[in-house]
């Protein structure tokens, strides 16, 4: 059979994805990561209206902390057979990440304990400067570091993540965040 690059044609009852072309699949990925994105967005804003802001970002990390990143190590990264407990292995995990797939992200991995993740331009930082709220503080500050440092804690207990560059921005042409990752041998 011949692959596709789109399902217009007619109903296929045995149908599965692997009818579809290398690029369709990769392209249905990326539509998978900007629906995924939407979705915890939208239940970020119905949480914030209803009980506020602080409830919002209470409920983001508890589900960043008990569910995202577990689940996503584990499911993601077993299929993938991505093991190890050092930087090199997370900045993998972060390429293959069903977040990582919706922007663009920059890894400059020095050595394999020692990475640099930039994220130039954000589509949720710029939502949140359109809506001009000074919500990027609680969003790229404290659930960012949560979301990562979880995910580092995962990898190892000695991955230490911290911010080099965070919202707030004075333009537009700035990047939008630069977070560092170390290993910090237990004394």
């Amino acid at each position: 059979m011949a692959e596709l690059v789109d399902y217009s044609g007619e109903f296929e009852p045995e149908f599965n994805l692997n009818r579809f072309s290398k690029q369709t699949l990769l392209n249905l990925i990326k539509a998978y990561s900007d629906y995924l994105i939407k979705v915890d967005a939208y239940w970020y804003l119905t949480v914030m209206d209803k009980w506020g802001n602080d409830a919002a970002v209470d409920c983001d990390i508890k589900i960043l902390k008990n569910l995202s990143k577990p689940y996503e190590i584990k499911a993601i990264d077993g299929m993938l057979n991505i093991k190890g407990n050092d930087v090199a292995t997370m900045m993998k995990a972060i390429q293959v990440s069903p977040w990582g797939q919706a922007w663009e992200r920059w890894i400059d991995l020095k050595n394999k304990d020692y990475a640099t993740l930039t994220t130039p331009v954000c589509p949720t930082l710029l939502a949140l400067e359109k809506e001009g709220r000074g919500r990027e503080l609680s969003i790229c500050q404290v659930c960012g570091k949560t979301n990562l440092g979880t995910q580092a804690q995962l990898f190892n207990r000695n991955i230490k993540v911290n911010p080099l560059k965070l919202p707030p921005r004075k333009s537009k042409d700035e990047i939008a965040c630069i977070w560092e990752f170390t290993i910090e041998e237990s004394r």
